[in-house]
């Protein structure tokens, strides 16, 4: 399976990079990033979601995926209930150092800054606890890209950000892949939210260095 590259190519990592997606929920590595994921089968792939360990359906379902992906992984059991409170930032931190089986990779994938729609709070909680490790030193990345997807405050499906760093048009055969694990292997129906989200343009912010991310906040600050 080819696809078009991103504009600019910015993918100038080994053939056998060390990638590691961090996101909250069982789905999210295939909804924001599965196409990328496929794009890159020779990459040694680390996906770890934060939530949902002890769900006896989506638990064995992301087993599954990360078979199917060859990847390594894990899940963690961190707090999903429907009133989101908010989590102690050590605490989500915690969470992805325990669950991440090296400190080192070429490329750190996650959740966007201000997550992917309106809203939930453990997307964005990831996005900061990966920053902060990164900053501090205690996840070491060559590159972390966020995903750059919005919902114009529930207006619609959650799609591209217009201004994100890159955008990428799946080819047919690919979006269909990521629509076919999405609803056959996580078992969504074809009329589900996360079946009609899937999204067939994949966006990312990209981040050189943790102070790429404080730039981020304050150009976005003036966009708004």
């Amino acid at each position: 399976m080819s696809a078009t590259p991103f504009p600019g190519d910015p993918t100038p990592f080994p053939h056998d990079a060390r990638a590691a997606v961090v996101v909250a929920h069982p789905d999210d590595e295939t909804l924001w990033a599965g196409g990328f994921i496929l794009e890159h089968p020779a990459w040694n792939w680390t996906i770890v979601a934060l939530c949902r360990r002890s769900d006896p359906d989506r638990a064995p379902r992301f087993a599954r995926v990360l078979e199917h992906y060859g990847a390594r992984g894990g899940m963690r059991d961190m707090d999903d209930g429907p009133d989101q409170a908010p989590l102690e930032p050590v605490e989500v931190e915690r969470e992805v150092l325990g669950i991440l089986p090296l400190a080192g990779y070429d490329l750190i994938l996650t959740h966007g800054p201000r997550g992917e729609y309106t809203r939930h709070l453990r997307h964005e909680e990831v996005s900061r606890a990966v920053s902060r490790l990164w900053k501090d030193g205690r996840l070491t990345a060559g590159e972390v890209w966020m995903f750059a997807y919005e919902d114009g405050g529930k207006q619609y499906l959650p799609r591209a950000i217009e201004h994100a760093d890159f955008k990428w048009a799946l080819p047919a055969e690919m979006w269909g892949e990521k629509r076919r694990i999405v609803t056959e292997m996580y078992g969504f129906t074809p009329k589900s939210w996360e079946a009609e989200t899937t999204p067939r343009v994949e966006a990312f912010w990209r981040f050189s260095s943790p102070n790429d991310i404080d730039r981020w906040h304050v150009r976005e600050e003036r966009r708004e």
